[in-house]
């Protein structure tokens, strides 16, 4: 074997060696509670805060025991307990959400794009609607539901859930990402910053350039 190839090889075993030693794919600490006003590097979560400073409650939460107010555009009202208000969930991968329902509220069609989706009803009932992709035929996937029963939504695909009871109703949905992501359909197609062009999209949704400027007007202040 040449010089510049013994080289080549010692270099690989040396970058892989390395590369071995500076990775783990389990985790190396009980616990890293994330440090949310930390300035270090991140490349995928939160710095860790030194246990000294955690605190003893990063392992408990309160924040689901209350419903939300449900007075809003859609009906509904999300509660979140991802990482940034959980920072005990930093690096676990895990998250939850609580959503309540008005009678006739609506949790409207939305996307996690990092996050399979788990979820209960704690009451009343709730019509969940999951869309496949085209690869399905954008099949759509419904079934009303009542208090204990679950569902399940893959990461990415588009869902709902519509209250058609006459009584309040809620769920409580756990998702395997301390972030999962939301993207909201008709927040992000009418409300993105800066806006869609119209031209695109009388375009692809087929409809005169006046249909598409009320939908507009509708999401120009986000939900």
């Amino acid at each position: 074997m040449g010089y510049s190839k013994t080289l080549l090889v010692l270099f690989t075993m040396l970058f892989l060696a390395t590369s071995i030693l500076a990775t783990d794919p389990d985790p190396l600490q009980d616990f890293c509670v994330a440090d949310l006003d930390g300035k270090a590097i991140s490349v995928n979560g939160h710095p860790c805060k030194p246990m000294s400073k955690a605190g003893d409650d990063f392992l408990f939460s309160s924040k689901l025991a209350m419903a939300g107010n449900t007075s809003t555009p859609n009906g509904s009202a999300v509660t979140e307990l991802d990482v940034a208000e959980w920072p005990g969930t930093n690096t676990l991968g895990v998250s939850m959400n609580r959503v309540d329902f008005a009678p006739g509220g609506t949790n409207p069609p939305h996307i996690h794009p990092r996050a399979t989706e788990i979820g209960i009803i704690m009451k009343g009932e709730l019509l969940v609607g999951i869309i496949g992709s085209l690869d399905s035929g954008n099949k759509l996937y419904s079934k009303v539901l009542r208090a204990g029963e679950t569902f399940l939504i893959p990461r990415g695909l588009m869902h709902f859930q519509f209250n058609v009871g006459k009584t309040e109703a809620s769920m409580v949905v756990s998702f395997n990402s301390q972030n999962a992501g939301i993207v909201f359909v008709p927040l992000t197609v009418f409300g993105s910053n800066p806006p869609i062009p119209t031209a695109v999209l009388t375009k692809a949704l087929r409809v005169d350039a006046g249909v598409v400027e009320l939908l507009k007007s509708k999401f120009t202040g986000g939900f």
